[in-house]
């Protein structure tokens, strides 16, 4: 019998995990079954349980390639020492969002409808509240990166904490997300507006 090569098995646990992301971005996780997921798979019942053994594995595999995204998109803003001003730091995230992650290119569907089942389901899952414990953590720390840089610049005062300010500015990215999901005629111009005559740049120059 020929053996199976790493880059098959990735490619069918990547078939499957996409099927999984279209499911629960259209159904959510809970009105999806696992006997749904084989059939949008096109796969065997045999082949996706080698894969994955539960379908709370699957609703993990899922969400990482939504928390992955993110964190792509949040460490992207600064790339190359780049020492955006706050209100650069949160328009390339919102841009980011609609760029990896509402038009994700790994499973196709809009993984903003993932990430806020995400929010709900690590309430109740104690494997998945762990690990967005992490990611979140890890994308306000590149907030909080990215106002230390703004401060060290001489852009923010002294006395500011760079933490509270990544807490502030996730919220804001998070608010986004929800409010373009939930609230009709939400759109990333007129949320990046308002965030323009709320957070002003402070130094006259786009980037230090």
């Amino acid at each position: 019998m020929p053996r199976v090569s790493e880059e098959y098995r990735a490619n069918r646990r990547a078939e499957i995990v996409a099927a999984a992301a279209r499911l629960f971005a259209g159904n959510g996780f809970h009105a999806t079954s696992m006997a749904d997921i084989i059939s949008e798979s096109g796969l065997s019942a045999g082949a996706v349980y080698r894969y994955f053994a539960s379908k709370e594995d699957l609703i993990l595999a899922v969400s990482e390639h939504a928390l992955n995204a993110a964190d792509e998109v949040f460490g992207g803003m600064l790339a190359d020492g780049a020492t955006p001003s706050p209100q650069q730091a949160l328009e390339a995230v919102v841009r980011g969002i609609t760029d990896r992650i509402v038009n994700n290119p790994d499973v196709g569907v809009d993984l903003s409808r993932v990430g806020i089942q995400v929010w709900a389901e690590a309430l109740r899952s104690e494997r998945l509240a762990a690990r967005v414990d992490e990611v979140y953590r890890q994308l306000r720390d590149h907030f909080a990166e990215a106002a230390r840089r703004w401060q060290q610049a001489g852009n923010l005062p002294a006395d500011a904490a760079p933490e509270q300010i990544g807490a502030a500015m996730l919220s804001l990215v998070q608010g986004y997300v929800l409010q373009r999901l939930l609230v009709g005629g939400t759109d990333a111009d007129g949320y990046l507006a308002g965030i323009a005559a709320l957070v002003p740049t402070v130094a006259s120059d786009a980037v230090r």
